[in-house]
């Protein structure tokens, strides 16, 4: 073993012991970090969602849904954060209106996708036995369009959750506070708080996808687990 290689040896021990003599702190910090990203991903959800669907449903808007995905994944939160500080201030609200966009992105696509990429013919035949669009909406569309839609959910609540330490830097707390202040925590605190957002980002997506398999209709399930071909995410 090198020397170097005893050095980051060393830097993870301490990070572990970090967590292990701060665990009150850290848990408490990592709440702040999950109310903030629980809050963006709220409006994320409660604005692109239901877009997404409704484009999906009549079958239009797919360059939105692209442009979406272009923006969302383009777009650094540093430039977000920034660029609402003239409005909103510093604090909590600027941070969760700029997590809130960069999570918008991959909801408003895949849901569009998901529900864009429903099989037409079960659309007709719910049709043929007189349901009316709403109807078939929730009754077929949705229940089908789950799996893709919960992986968009998937995908922004995580990259909401990793990304929300940078938001420490205009007064988002959380996780992201020890990150940055290294100065304080050393670089021992700084590696341990990292280890911290990689597990917080593990368990919500464990959490999402157990709500997405209990929400998702056992027929649905069987289907996929028997080898439907995955559709296509964007």
């Amino acid at each position: 073993m090198t020397v170097a290689d005893a050095a980051n040896l060393h830097t993870f021990v301490d990070a572990l012991q970090f967590i292990v003599d701060r665990p009150g702190f850290l848990a408490t910090k990592a709440l702040e970090q999950l109310a903030l990203s629980g809050a963006a991903l709220a409006i994320a959800l409660a604005v692109a969602l239901p877009l997404g669907v409704a484009l999906g449903h009549l079958h239009r808007g797919s360059s939105v849904a692209i442009a979406a995905s272009i923006i969302g994944r383009g777009l650094p939160s540093l430039v977000l954060i920034a660029a609402f500080l003239t409005v909103l201030g510093i604090g909590f609200v600027n941070n969760m209106v700029a997590l809130a966009v960069l999570g918008s992105g991959p909801i408003l696509t895949n849901s569009f996708d998901a529900v864009d990429r429903v099989d037409r013919d079960a659309v007709e035949a719910a049709r043929g036995m007189g349901m009316t669009d709403p109807q078939i909406l929730r009754r077929v569309e949705l229940p089908l369009a789950l799996p893709l839609l919960f992986t968009g959910i998937r995908v922004a609540a995580v990259t909401i959750v990793a990304t929300a330490p940078i938001a420490a830097i205009a007064g988002g707390g959380g996780l992201g506070d020890i990150i940055v202040n290294q100065a304080s925590y050393r670089l021992s605190g700084v590696l341990g708080a990292s280890l911290c957002v990689m597990l917080l980002s593990a368990v919500v997506f464990a959490a999402l996808t157990g709500v997405q398999i209990a929400m998702t209709p056992r027929g649905v399930r069987r289907t996929r687990v028997i080898g439907e071909p995955q559709r296509r995410e964007l």
